[in-house]
């Protein structure tokens, strides 16, 4: 039997969730569906999804077409009118065994769509890591309780709810017995985990709780709210060499008046002082951020003011995003900027970007790193930056060197 072809848009969670499908799908005898797991977060996600779509219909003619994911959880019937689709899951749905036992019976649901706002538990599904042999990833959290003004995501994901401590130590456990060096936790709102569990438990608690009871070498967050991280994740930081010196924080903007209008819970200053504090606790920490160029009403002075946070909050990895409204946000009723200039600020913020990339990589030659190999010529520092390496390496294995110069955006060993 053929394996099922997968396309899987967007976050490090639809990732996870992909490789779960595989096991999911193989297991129901589909190895003749193709899978696109799509993304919701701007319309452009949205249109490339589609375009995807179209083109896997084209590649396989005789294969059944499913889609699922983000944008196909909120919108299902612009979808479900594709000529080329045969089925439509939710989110909800297709991390279930039924669904795909059932989507190899003819005559089934074409749309199989339930309401995301009703799930109340999200598991722990075991996957082995995806992508490299030397990091896994484990979901710990899932959905969102915010509703910031210019995101889509919550009705795609539905409400905030968290996996137990007891099992993702469990599958930590497990993946470190597998040879995994570096487990990285993920969810859509990962410092709101906890908070539908008994006792409500903070992140930090979990994080201190993985660190131990576990041997994992090397555990990595994926992003946070800066607002909401708690003492025992202070602790963490400052405490648990274990834990890596990386975050990427949601920010989105950084002047006050746009922030209020996105309904984010952080003015500038909070998210300046969490920076400071956090750098004062781990000096070598290093900050990822998201930041939307162009949100609605946004003038020119508010815009330096997101431009200036780079330097004041000292972000190293930006992922930048051209505000796109989204058909249901309050933000797509407010007055939008210009595209062109959209386009221009997004272009200002990628060169702020690259040069604070520039920066951090020339600090750091002369200096020794503990990288984790990820392929035999490439591998990772803790703060994340990439390293290339002349002779081969062990992927997985973790080894402390010297960065002798740079490369392009990589270090050099």
């Amino acid at each position: 039997m053929t394996a099922p072809v997968f396309s899987n848009h967007g976050c490090r969670l639809n990732a996870y969730e992909t490789e779960a499908m595989k096991d999911l799908a193989n297991q129901a005898g589909l190895g003749d569906a193709v899978i696109v797991n799509t993304c919701a977060v701007t319309a452009e996600a949205v249109r490339k999804a589609k375009q995807d779509i179209r083109k896997l219909r084209r590649a396989n003619p005789d294969a059944k077409v499913i889609v699922t994911g983000c944008a196909a959880q909120i919108d299902p019937a612009s979808f479900a009118q594709m000529d080329e689709v045969d089925h439509v899951i939710g989110n909800a749905e297709k991390m279930q065994p039924a669904t795909w036992a059932g989507l190899s019976i003819q005559g089934t649901e074409p749309v199989q769509v339930d309401d995301i706002m009703s799930v109340t538990e999200t598991a722990g599904h075991l996957i082995d890591g995806f992508g490299t042999r030397s990091r896994a990833y484990v979901q710990v959290q899932n959905g969102c309780d915010h509703r910031c003004t210019f995101c889509i995501i919550p009705y795609g994901r539905g409400n905030s709810r968290s996996v137990p401590a007891g099992v993702v130590v469990e599958q930590i456990k497990r993946l470190v017995g597998k040879g995994f060096n570096e487990v990285v936790l993920t969810g859509v709102d990962l410092t709101s985990w906890g908070g539908d569990l008994p006792g409500a438990p903070r992140l930090g608690d979990l994080v201190m709780r993985i660190l131990r009871l576990t041997d994992v070498p090397r555990l990595r967050i994926s992003s946070i709210d800066s607002i909401e991280a708690d003492e025992n994740l202070m602790l963490a930081i400052a405490t648990e060499r274990r834990l890596m010196p990386h975050l990427h924080l949601s920010l989105q903007a950084g002047d006050d008046m746009i922030l209020k209008r996105m309904k984010r819970r952080h003015l500038r200053d909070d998210a300046i002082a969490f920076c400071e504090e956090a750098r004062r606790l781990r000096p070598e920490m290093t900050f990822g951020a998201d930041i939307i160029a162009g949100f609605p009403t946004e003038t020119d002075a508010m815009f330096e003011n997101s431009m200036r946070l780079v330097e004041e909050c000292d972000l190293t990895w930006l992922h930048v995003f051209p505000y796109s409204p989204r058909p249901g946000t309050p933000a797509a009723r407010m007055p939008q900027v210009h595209g062109a200039k959209i386009k221009d600020r997004a272009a200002q913020l990628r060169r702020a970007g690259e040069q604070a990339v520039a920066r951090h990589l020339a600090a750091q030659v002369g200096k020794t790193h503990r990288v984790l190999i990820e392929n035999p010529a490439m591998g990772r520092t803790e703060q994340f930056a990439e390293m290339v390496f002349d002779t081969p390496q062990v992927e997985g294995e973790i080894v402390e060197t010297r960065v002798a110069g740079i490369s392009g955006s990589q270090l050099t060993a």
